[in-house]
């Protein structure tokens, strides 16, 4: 038997969000590695993770000994301006909650997902966890941001007070089969591949970029990012935060050159620069989750995309059928 088998077997694991588009991929990661792990997913159709009570019900009825806690009011730049008060609120009572009766309930072990939005606009690249509370993150994603760094500050101080034993990950731009495709909230590569993929089909001359294309961004495969998680889990007993990326930076221009390649489209790409930005570059430094629980990214960017602009065309087919 495996150690990573040996430390998931006969446990119960309450994964949030587990049916979303990182919780399917993990969940399907945790099944297997174990199989006698008892995986609980709190469907928000029965449990409403922003109240107390429902939180209450959910620890009752699945006796969690691990908590790994991916659920999130979250989308891109546009859902981010557009719902500032419900992305703070809904993320810091959701996550605050659930950690306190974690602990009141005896969990064993809470597993936090940050974002890469906590970190300061102007931090220097590559980003260090160290520099995570140097400064004001960039306007836009800010209050979903600082939402989710009160719960680093929460992990340390309940590890301080009562030794509980939380980790805190900060993943960057998540991509991948499943993601999100609805143009209102989803982020910068499922809506760049469904433009280009109608574009192509309708025939269209061109399509619309926000922005002027210039900063730069690092992305994960969802796959890699589930694997992460998991390891973190099993082998990481300390509040301090850990970054989790591929290490690689790319402009939003030359992501989306690559991404007109991959789906076929042939006409332009026009850039509505009355659209923001956001933070101007993001690359992190992953070398923490390598030193601390030997984890780092796989999946190569170009079979990444593929896969998701595959998936994608796959998922469109079934629809029309």
């Amino acid at each position: 038997m495996s150690s990573s088998q040996k430390y998931w077997d006969n446990k119960t694991v309450m994964v949030t969000g587990g049916a979303g588009f990182l919780g399917s991929h993990l969940v399907e990661d945790l099944e297997s590695r174990s199989d006698t792990a008892e995986i609980f997913v709190p469907r928000s159709n029965d449990y409403d993770l922003r109240e107390k009570p429902d939180i209450k019900r959910a620890f009752e009825d699945s006796q969690a000994d691990i908590v790994i806690h991916l659920a999130a009011t979250v989308g891109g730049i546009g859902a981010n301006r557009e719902n500032p008060g419900r992305y703070f609120y809904d993320n810091a009572v959701m996550g605050i909650e659930l950690m306190e009766q974690a602990r009141q309930f005896g969990v064993e072990k809470f597993t936090i997902l940050g974002t890469i939005c906590a970190y300061p606009k102007h931090t220097p690249i590559p980003f260090k966890e160290e520099n995570l509370f140097d400064g004001y993150p960039e306007e836009t994603n800010a209050p979903y941001g600082i939402a989710k760094k009160a719960l680093l500050t929460q992990s340390k101080a309940y590890r301080k007070q009562w030794d509980f034993n939380s980790i805190y990950l900060l993943p960057v731009n998540l991509y991948g089969p499943r993601d999100d495709f609805d143009l209102e909230t989803s982020h910068v590569i499922p809506a760049i591949i469904r433009k280009c993929i109608e574009a192509r089909e309708r025939g269209d001359d061109s399509i619309t970029a926000w922005g002027t294309g210039e900063p730069t961004r690092e992305f994960l495969y969802v796959k890699d990012a589930a694997e992460g998680i998991l390891d973190a889990t099993e082998r990481y007993d300390s509040s301090d935060p850990v970054n989790l990326g591929s290490g690689e930076e790319i402009s939003i221009r030359e992501l989306i050159d690559v991404i007109v390649e991959e789906t076929g489209f042939e006409g332009t790409v026009e850039w509505d620069t009355s659209k923001p930005d956001g933070q101007p570059r993001r690359k992190l430094n992953t070398s923490r989750a390598k030193q601390r629980f030997n984890w780092e990214a796989s999946t190569d960017f170009r079979d990444g995309l593929r896969e998701t602009i595959g998936w994608y065309e796959d998922y469109r087919q079934d629809l029309h059928e």
